[in-house]
């Protein structure tokens, strides 16, 4: 019954995702649907919580899954559809109401059997942490850190318990954090009296609570009683997680006035310490931007315009002859690469990623994807993919034509299918293996039907319709003719080697945006908010510049040794920095994660495979059109008898 209505909810969000940021664009700055919401004193506050989630394997569980605490009723929350990929399982809880404190309320008291204390012990093990929401604010814990500018560090959500020993004992022992002190912070409009919630923080505590006499529903407890004004303050006498062990479940809610707005309430959670380093980065890319944009400029203008003068000014049969470097190769310059098809199919899905990157980079500047959104960023991305497989189909019908290609449908066929499908076959084996894991991060049934219907329901059709209106189109003409029997290409230096200036063309546009990359791996794997996407935006403007300018000195080069095949040269050079990417991502893997398990490392590996090969396909394309401009501006500029 929960699969099919989470599946009904993420049908619905593909549905009505453009409505909703329609129509809730105009009551603030988060989106969608997070208008304020004013509450009085006594009002009801749901608290809901989230997905248990773990740094250390990476498989997400619902807050469910081990016996906590229940409501009467578990009711699902409507999650939309980048919420239900990342994995987030919101469900109601049973808490407090607004402006009211509370002291030590028992939630619920629980004998653990061996089962129960196994499935504690299994989640502390690997460091999980409780998640849970108020007025769509997450839960955080607070660290004090007097070394620090900012004092304050929030970290999400807390831990399940902990592990440590008794004094004067080397066993090590398993802690359960029993007791909850909240601390829900307000901005009150002082005319109405109304309240608005700007923060949501917890103190956890592990306490083996104590009553006197038999349990029932009225037992005072003696280690924590509000009529005594006595409270939970420390972790002195922590609760044990063992087979046939009590655990009473309390919690405490303080509220705070605050000074802090609603518009404002985020600030603290996503204040950034560490902005020079976003700043190193930027120049860090400028400066090789600035170095390559400069051969750029030398080639351009000093030998590009020496070259196009001499060769303009021959004038004898004999001076035509010797003619050497680029000019010689232009009547092969433009001759058709082996697997052509597989070059128009990959240029067509690289134009649809650059599409979806740009248009979800502005969308992210305008706030529309801010982490109070929960899923939005994912929900974007996947949308925008389907709708730029109308650019896919164009692009890469555009350049068929230009190879002489006849059977357009087969082409556009080819470009729906081939990137989406490679991906779907490893997403497909990672869902298989959280299945196995019983974790909430597998994708139901439902929503891979949805994905399917949204892959060939709308982006298939529209790539056929961006194909046929580009193969319609009159095709590109050659500025130079090609002639009939290829030119040998003579023995090229070892630096020109194929597989060698491949390589080397990776490094930089990888350099450009390397330190950034820490920043996304970080915010991904280690469970942190990533959103300065300005900084982002930035890097991303510069990988494009690099990413053109290296695929034209090179391809420059490639073509005054006198060797034409760049097509595809053109494609792998920039689209080499993917490799870099995925050894850079073994390598923080190795060096940042306590990832242990054999599931969770192939799940790391499978998702930057995927990673690595969108940015292949992203970088490499915007390389081939650079040198594709390139050689038709330089043979354009001489004249060939």
């Amino acid at each position: 019954m929960k699969s099919r209505t989470r599946s009904t909810s993420a049908t619905t969000a593909i549905v009505t995702f453009v409505v909703l940021l329609l129509i809730h664009g105009s009551h603030s700055f988060y989106l969608p649907g997070v208008a304020p919401q004013d509450f009085v004193k006594g009002d009801e506050l749901y608290v809901k919580v989230n997905k248990l989630t773990s740094t250390k394997t990476q498989l997400p569980y619902s807050y469910y899954s081990i016996p906590y605490c229940r409501p009467k009723k578990i009711v699902d929350s409507a999650e939309n559809l980048g919420e239900v990929l990342r994995g987030d399982r919101i469900e109601n809880s049973p808490y407090f109401k607004m402006r009211e404190p509370q002291m030590c309320n028992v939630i619920c008291r629980l004998i653990l059997d061996a089962k129960t204390a196994k499935a504690f012990k299994e989640k502390i093990d690997d460091e999980y942490r409780v998640n849970m929401i108020l007025d769509n604010l997450p839960l955080v814990f607070p660290i004090r850190r007097l070394d620090q500018e900012s004092p304050t560090v929030y970290q999400l959500g807390f831990h399940v318990g902990l592990k440590g020993q008794y004094t004067g004992t080397k066993d090590e022992k398993y802690f359960i954090h029993n007791h909850l002190a909240f601390t829900v912070k307000y901005h009150r409009d002082i005319q109405t009296d109304y309240a608005r919630i700007v923060g949501f923080e917890v103190k956890p505590f592990s306490v083996k609570h104590e009553y006197e006499g038999n349990w029932n529903e009225k037992t005072r407890l003696t280690t924590c009683d509000p009529h005594s004004k006595h409270t939970v303050v420390n972790s002195n006498t922590p609760q044990e997680v063992a087979e046939n062990k009590e655990i009473i479940f309390t919690y405490d809610v303080e509220f705070q006035e605050s000074d802090v707005k609603w518009a404002s309430r985020w600030d603290a959670y996503l204040l950034m310490s560490d902005d020079q380093i976003h700043w190193f980065s930027i120049v860090n890319s400028l400066m090789i931007v600035l170095f390559l944009s400069g051969m750029v400029a030398m080639i351009m203008l000093r030998t590009l315009y020496r070259d196009i003068s001499k060769y303009n000014e021959l004038e004898t049969q004999e001076e035509a002859q010797e003619e050497t470097g680029w000019k010689l190769v232009h009547g092969d310059v433009f001759r058709p690469p082996t697997n052509s098809d597989l070059l128009c199919v990959y240029v067509g899905t690289g134009v649809q990623f650059f599409g979806m990157m740009l248009v979800t980079m502005i969308f992210a500047l305008l706030g529309f994807l801010s982490p109070s959104n929960r899923g939005g960023l994912m929900t974007a991305m996947l949308l925008l993919w389907v709708f730029m497989g109308l650019f896919a189909g164009y692009a890469s019908a555009r350049l068929y034509k230009l190879f002489k290609g006849t059977e357009w449908k087969r082409i556009a066929f080819r470009t729906a299918i081939t990137f989406p499908g490679i991906v779907s076959a490893i997403f497909f084996v990672l869902n298989a293996l959280i299945w196995g894991q019983k974790s909430s991060g597998a994708v139901p049934f439902g929503t891979m039907f949805a994905l399917i219907v949204l892959w060939f329901g709308i982006s298939v059709p529209l790539v056929y319709v961006g194909s046929f209106v580009g193969f319609k189109k009159p095709a590109i003409e050659d500025p130079v003719k090609t002639n009939k029997i290829p030119r040998q290409i003579p023995e090229q230096a070892w630096y020109m080697n194929p597989i060698f200036s491949i390589l080397i063309g990776g490094i930089l546009p990888f350099g450009a945006v390397f330190i950034e990359l820490f920043f996304i791996l970080t915010s991904i794997w280690l469970n942190q908010f990533y959103y300065i996407f300005g900084f982002l935006f930035l890097v991303f403007v510069i990988l494009i510049v690099t990413c053109a300018e290296i695929t034209i000195v090179l391809c420059y080069f490639q073509l005054c040794s006198e060797d034409y095949q760049w097509w595809w040269r053109s494609y792998l050079t920039s689209g080499s920095s993917a490799l870099y990417l995925f050894l850079y991502a073994t390598f923080y893997f190795f060096t940042k994660l306590e990832i242990t398990k054999l599931v969770s490392g192939i799940l790391y590996f499978g998702y930057m495979l995927i990673a690595s090969y969108a940015f292949f396909v992203l970088t490499g394309t915007i390389g081939f059109y650079a040198c594709f401009w390139f050689t038709r501006l330089i043979y354009s500029s001489v004249k060939i008898d």
